[in-house]
Formats: C-alpha cells, structure tokens, sequence
C-alpha cells in the first residue's frame, strides 16, 4: 500500500531506494504507463505557485525524495520520510534492473547529441540493455507528434525523460496515455552523468547532503535557483503544519 507524506501540497513518498525500486518493479508489471517524479526542494517551491506541475505529482504513481531538504522538513516535522532517494541512483538501479532481464530503453531530453552518448556508454556497461532510441529535447509542438511515434514502434519498457523540471514532469503527464511503455520518469541532469558531460559531486558531498553546494561551487550563474533551498527550510522552520498547500 502506498505511503505518502504531504509537504507543502505535494505528495512525497516514504521509501527508501530499495523500497523504490519495489515499486518500479511492480510498476513493470502493469498494464498501463506509470509514472515517476523525482522531486526536489525547487520542485516542491515550484508546484505551491504551478498549478499544473502540482496535477502531475498529485497524480504520478510514485514522487522519490530526491532533495535534501525534504528530508530536513520530515525530520524537523516528524513525516517519517527514511532517506533522499536521488535520481541518478535510482536511474542505476533501473539500468541494472533492465540489464538483468534484457529490458529495454528509450531516452528523450538533452542537448543534441548528449542521449545518443549517454546511450553509447550505457550499453558499454550494460550489455543486455537493448537500446530501443534516443532523441535529444530541443523540439517544436510539430516535431512532437514524430517523436511520439518514434517512442511508441520502439515500445521500450523505460522511457527516461530529461528535459528539466518542470517541463519533462508536465511533458510524460500531458502524454502519459499516447505513449507506449511500462514506465516514464524525469531524470534531469541524470542521463549528462552518464553521457559524460557532467560529473556528479564527489562522494562527501553526497553523504553530506551538499550536492547542491557543489554544484554552485562549479556553476555559480545556478546561485538564483540555489536560493530555492534556503528559503523552503525558512518555510519548514516557520511553519507549524507543512502538509498544507501554502504561497
């Protein structure tokens, strides 16, 4: 049965990574699409004013924390979320999970040329994943519909969406009954790492829960949107029931 904690109107779900990736594996199972958020604190900031990003997360099958500071507002505010499920970690234990039964995949955002390489490096890894296509995600509403129908003759049984929030959440949500696969997750900046044409913080950073520290340490033009982390943990301190929809 699913388990959710509400912060700020946005449904987050109380899984570990392993219980994670139960669920996906349920969701293999299925019939229809499912659908997987990966949400953060700026994605969180961004549903309390998008009305139609908060529609996706209300509706997904399943919302990983993926940001730090959820995990802060479920400790000061006793949610019982376990533990930050990051995207990137996640995307790898989908990739092995695909290698073991020869799954498929298809990967769709990016600049030109970053899907096909991270592909390219994903089958040097894994040998048994088949790579159902790639497209990158600088496209039109008329290009759209070719996509779509390139995604549905593949048929993969992942489809990673990496076209940045909130754009690749609203994007899998607006077409989640067109297309033909198992499962469709935004993934952001996961599929750079694994095309090469970003690193992920080193490991400290990560136990330390300062992967976003790091991140403006490399790219300080990012310091507007790093903002997003300190003022939803002033909204955490200062607010006495999180659970609740607030501007």
């Amino acid at each position: 049965m699913r388990s959710t904690a509400e912060i700020f109107g946005v449904p987050i779900d109380k899984v570990t990574l392993e219980k994670a990736f139960n669920n996906f594996k349920m969701f293999m199972t299925d019939d229809k699409l499912s659908i997987i958020t990966t949400p953060n604190t700026e994605i969180v900031m961004m549903a309390n004013k998008d009305k139609e990003l908060l529609e996706v997360l209300k509706n997904s099958n399943m919302n990983i924390p993926d940001g730090i500071g959820l995990i802060y507002a479920s400790k000061i505010h006793k949610l019982e979320i376990p533990e930050r499920v990051t995207g990137v970690d996640f995307m790898r234990k989908i990739l092995e999970y695909c290698n073991d039964i020869n799954g498929s995949i298809f990967i769709l955002g990016g600049k030109p040329g970053v899907a096909q390489k991270a592909c390219e490096n994903i089958k040097k890894r894994f040998k048994n994943i088949e790579i159902k296509g790639f497209e990158h995600g600088y496209f039109n509403s008329e290009e759209e519909q070719i996509i779509i129908e390139k995604i549905n003759k593949a048929n993969p049984d992942v489809l990673f969406v990496a076209l940045g929030a909130p754009r690749q959440e609203k994007w899998i949500y607006k077409n989640r009954k067109r297309l033909n696969a198992k499962v469709a997750i935004g993934v952001g900046g996961s599929v750079d790492i694994w095309a090469g044409t970003a690193k992920r913080a080193p490991v400290i950073y990560q136990k330390l829960g300062l992967e976003w520290f790091y991140r403006l340490l490399k790219e300080p033009w990012r310091y507007k949107r790093m903002t997003s982390l300190p003022k939803f943990i002033l909204k955490v301190i200062l607010s006495r029931d999180i659970t609740k929809l607030k501007n």
